[in-house]
Parts: C-alpha cells; sequence; structure tokens
C-alpha cells in the first residue's frame, strides 16, 4: 500500500514537471512610468511649461516651489505666485502682538517728542532778570 501511494505521487510529481516545460515561457515585461499624465512636475521657467506636452491639466512647479503653472490639454496656461503659510501658535501671535504694542507706542513716543521739540522752537527766549 505504502508503495502504490509512493508511485501516484511520482507520477504527479513527473505529470507537473511535463506539463511545466510544455508551457510558453512568456517574456517577462517591465513598464516604468516616471511620469504619468498630470502628475506635477518642476521646471525652471515657462519656456520649460510651453515645451512639455500634456494631455491633461498639469501643474508645473518652479524649483524654488514660489510659481505654480497649469497647463491645459490646449496649450494655455495659467500662472499662480505661492507664498509659504507658516502655522503660527499662541507664542507667535503673541510675540507678533506685543511687538506691534512696541511699535505703536514708538510712533506715539516720536510724535510727542517731536511735538515738544516744535513748540519749544516757536517759543521766544524769555530774558532773565
Amino acid at each position: 500500500m505504502y508503495n502504490q501511494r509512493l508511485d501516484m505521487i511520482n507520477n504527479e510529481i513527473a505529470n507537473l514537471e511535463r506539463m511545466k516545460t510544455q508551457l510558453p515561457q512568456a517574456p517577462i515585461m517591465q513598464n516604468f512610468q516616471f511620469n504619468p499624465p498630470g502628475a506635477m512636475k518642476y521646471v525652471n521657467n515657462v519656456d520649460d511649461v510651453n515645451k512639455e506636452m500634456v494631455f491633461i491639466d498639469t501643474p508645473f512647479f518652479s524649483k524654488d516651489m514660489s510659481v505654480l503653472w497649469i497647463k491645459s490639454q490646449n496649450g494655455t496656461i495659467k500662472t499662480y505666485e505661492l507664498t509659504e503659510m507658516i502655522e503660527k501658535d499662541e507664542k507667535d501671535i503673541k510675540i507678533e502682538m506685543l511687538e506691534a504694542k512696541i511699535k505703536e507706542l514708538e510712533a506715539g513716543n516720536n510724535e510727542y517728542d517731536s511735538n515738544t521739540i516744535k513748540s519749544n522752537k516757536n517759543e521766544e527766549p524769555t530774558s532773565v532778570q
């Protein structure tokens, strides 16, 4: 009985090996798509944007991230200026508020100083007897 099972297993292995050799060996194809259509791209200037062919609206960023160009499939280009928005916590907000108060007080103090200087210049000198 053991020998029969062993023979069956060996036959099955031989069958699988025969099937494996009969399968066609298809070549493995790998496609690498570095910039899929519509993915953002980095460029140096608007001339580089003009050179690129796009199939859907595609964003282009300047290398320093200060300008954004969006080129549509018909070739029109819209330009946007980008500025970084830095989130401020409570400490930063309080510091800015205090700095503004200091400037306001300095401006008020300068007005007071300039008014007193002007009023002193307009007065007649008094003589001491």
